[in-house]
């Protein structure tokens, strides 16, 4: 018995094929070969193609096959990891109505704002968790006040990963852990929130069927699994927002356990059993994939937009060639610190961390004569961890105080600047596991089709690969108090 997991990514689609009774992974597959771009017709406003997503992981999934290390019909369940909080908007005949407004998007950030005074700053953060900031509802509200010609055709919404269930299945669902992270979910009332809807002039009619997180969102059609060499009638059974699923991908699903992702964005989501919010809503709180009514499970997210985009931004803009690991050694050949050279990684669009602003990256302190491409290569990465710990300071206040941070060894944490700096700078041990997203995904798969009864069954042979533990701790507080007072500089301008 074989598990397809799908984790679609800003960046890329990928796919793992996993024997389920072994849970390991038979091959894995990434489509497209260069990195997807984002539609960035006005500052602040980033969107994709959800029709591209579709047709991306079809290449995904037939790439897969062609290596020939698995019988396609052997796959008997999919599970679907996704870009959280994209808007994504279709017709009465499931066509896309227009592009998706992805998470980094920041024209709702007023609208939010807004909502957020009008509802009243208590009552969302006791019902909502959240402010409605730059989420799934507030980019429903824009495009209901600027384009109702699409808004008055719009038969259902959706987010990324309920709209690649559709493509597959014909049927459309949601989660109440998806309705969270859209903002339109009341946690005290355990309803649609009536105070969101009411406000925004929202039908709830939009919302489509909600189901739990591990269960049957559909069943694979006739057309979709000739196409894709599947067997007709295989169920979607999991479906969980990236970071979500980069938690149960690591076994986080108690309170108290902490897991980290940097990809094109930054990570760290703690599991709490209160319904905790942050009083400025830098941080975030949604329903995690195992939370009920009578279990509370609440996923504390600290999201950082700017993460591995910096990364590969830095890449592109110095014309290096080289792979991203002959790229982390270069970076290795400069003391922590980089000689003083310091980046703020905030170039992709409004940070929730630093109050919904936008405030652009920044170099600082560019010496001619000391710095050059190794110095931007380090500075790149050290820039990315100082925002991990500024945000995990925001998380310790807000009570979370992890011990241990898991992680899988994929994206920035395959670099060893990146982890040793992320270790030293946070002064926290982590443990690295094999796998990533769409691994995790399959499991989810699993679990939703019973193949798996619980949850130490389906990670019965998972363990670490790696622990790293603080050496360096003092040297670099030091660097991040000076690359902490360049940061205030700029917020207070």
């Amino acid at each position: 018995m074989l598990l397809l997991g799908i984790d679609i990514g800003t960046s890329f689609i990928k796919v793992s094929v996993i024997n389920a009774a072994t849970g390991k992974c038979i091959h894995s597959a990434q489509y497209p070969e260069t990195e997807s771009p984002i539609i960035s017709s006005q500052p602040g406003w980033a969107e994709q193609n959800p029709d591209t997503w579709w047709e991306n992981v079809r290449s995904a999934i037939l790439k897969s096959h062609s290596q020939k290390n698995y019988d396609p019909h052997d796959i008997i369940a999919i599970g679907i990891a996704y870009q959280m909080h994209g808007l994504v908007c279709v017709d009465r005949d499931q066509q896309v109505l227009r592009d998706s407004i992805i998470w980094c998007d920041s024209r709702a950030v007023d609208i939010g704002h807004k909502a957020f005074g009008d509802i009243g700053r208590e009552k969302c953060l006791r019902h909502l968790l959240n402010s409605p900031g730059n989420f799934t509802a507030s980019k429903l509200a824009w495009v209901k006040q600027n384009e109702p010609a699409i808004y008055n055709k719009i038969d259902t919404v959706m987010l990324p990963g309920d709209f690649i269930a559709m493509k597959l299945t014909g049927h459309i669902s949601t989660s109440i852990s998806a309705l969270s992270e859209g903002i339109f979910w009341d946690f005290e009332q355990y309803e649609l929130s009536k105070a969101i809807f009411e406000y925004f002039g929202l039908s709830t009619s939009v919302i489509p069927e909600v189901k739990d997180v591990f269960s049957e969102h559909g069943r694979v059609i006739a057309s979709v699994a000739t196409d894709l060499s599947l067997k007709e009638g295989i169920p979607v059974s999991y479906k969980a927002g990236d970071q979500l699923n980069n938690a149960f991908s690591l076994q986080v699903m108690e309170p108290g356990e902490v897991a980290a992702t940097a990809g094109t964005s930054g990570a760290i989501y703690a599991v709490s059993d209160q319904l905790t919010s942050d009083c400025e809503s830098r941080v975030n709180s949604f329903a995690h994939v195992n939370h009920s009514a009578d279990q509370k499970r609440i996923g504390v997210l600290l999201n950082i937009n700017g993460a591995g985009i910096l990364n590969r931004w830095v890449k592109n803009i110095t014309g290096d060639h080289s792979n991203y690991r002959q790229i982390d050694e270069i970076a290795g050949t400069v003391s922590p610190g980089s000689d003083g050279l310091f980046i703020l990684p905030f170039g992709n669009g409004a940070e929730r961390m630093l109050n919904n602003k936008t405030l652009d990256a920044h170099i600082h302190h560019i010496n001619f004569n000391i710095h050059h491409t190794a110095h931007i290569y380090r500075a790149a990465q050290e820039g990315i961890v100082f925002a991990f710990r500024y945000g995990l300071d925001i998380m310790r206040a807000n009570g979370i105080h992890p011990s241990v941070i898991r992680a899988s060894k994929a994206n920035m944490f395959l670099s060893d600047v990146f982890t040793e700096a992320f270790v030293n700078a946070t002064n926290t041990a982590v443990e690295l596991y094999e796998g990533d997203g769409s691994v995790g995904a399959a499991i989810g798969a699993g679990l939703g089709a019973g193949i798996y009864k619980n949850i130490p069954e389906a990670f019965g042979q998972v363990s670490p690969i790696q622990k790293l533990v603080p050496q360096q701790a003092s040297l670099y507080n030091g660097i991040y108090e000076n690359w902490k007072k360049i940061l205030l500089k700029q917020l207070n301008q």
